[in-house]
């Protein structure tokens, strides 16, 4: 299969990337800014990298135009971009809201525009969207980034209901706190106290997600779709 993975220079992301190329499928990722993690995906695993702000539109459409040259066509999309913002509702002025909203969820958005073109030519293809259990619960001080994953289940929801008679299928996971980079900038203290709170004690695996992204891409999960499977331990409970 060729697989898009956004968001593919870190954590969950990069998991994921390195889960496929493992599989022997040809694997593009996009990323923002971070040159250096992006080489060591690139070096451990081999697929190909594309630097692109997809928090931008035209930019995203362009970076999936870029992709599906180089694949000869994209099979399965996984939209794991993201960004957290931890700040009370009163402290987020509109360019925060906007960036938060614009990089978790207008870019997958714009991803799945891009890949549903083709995707419906074909009769076929899959899409993935990674969400939050904070898109489910809330979170206290996170309006702007569970408001960006609640998104997520919408936008799985609508599309999968208009492209299933295309053969395509969409699904959305909702990821607990996984041991990722983004989640170490918590602190100790703070991810001992969670894992409290969390039925099976302790933080989630990227490569878990990854594994479960890979089962939902794969033809054991061909009667799914529209779908919102949580994966946290139990935490949203």
């Amino acid at each position: 299969m060729n697989i898009l993975v956004t968001g593919g220079s870190r954590g969950i992301g990069a998991a994921t990337v390195k889960y496929f190329a493992e599989q022997c499928n040809r694997v593009a990722f996009v990323y923002n800014q971070n040159d250096s993690a992006a080489d060591v995906v690139v070096s451990e695993c081999g697929a190909y990298r594309i630097k692109a702000d997809i928090s931008d539109f035209n930019a995203a459409e362009a970076a999936y135009m870029e992709a599906e040259k180089v694949l000869c066509g994209v099979d399965v999309l996984v939209n794991c971009a993201g960004i957290a913002l931890i700040s009370q509702i009163c402290d987020t002025d509109y360019a925060l809201w906007s960036k938060v909203i614009n990089t978790n969820l207008t870019s997958a958005y714009a991803m799945c525009k891009a890949a549903s073109q083709e995707m419906v030519r074909r009769k076929n293809g899959v899409i993935i969207n990674v969400g939050s259990v904070w898109g489910r619960v809330g979170a206290s001080c996170e309006s702007a980034y569970s408001a960006s994953k609640a998104g997520m289940r919408g936008l799985t929801m609508a599309l999968a209901k208009e492209l299933a008679l295309s053969g395509i299928r969409v699904n959305c996971i909702e990821p607990g706190v996984i041991d990722t980079e983004m989640n170490h900038a918590l602190g100790e203290e703070t991810l001992s106290a969670i894992c409290e709170d969390i039925p099976l004690g302790r933080l989630g695996k990227a490569e878990e997600v990854a594994e479960l992204i890979g089962f939902l891409a794969s033809d054991k999960a061909k009667y799914i779709t529209g779908q919102i499977i949580g994966i946290d331990g139990g935490f949203g409970l």
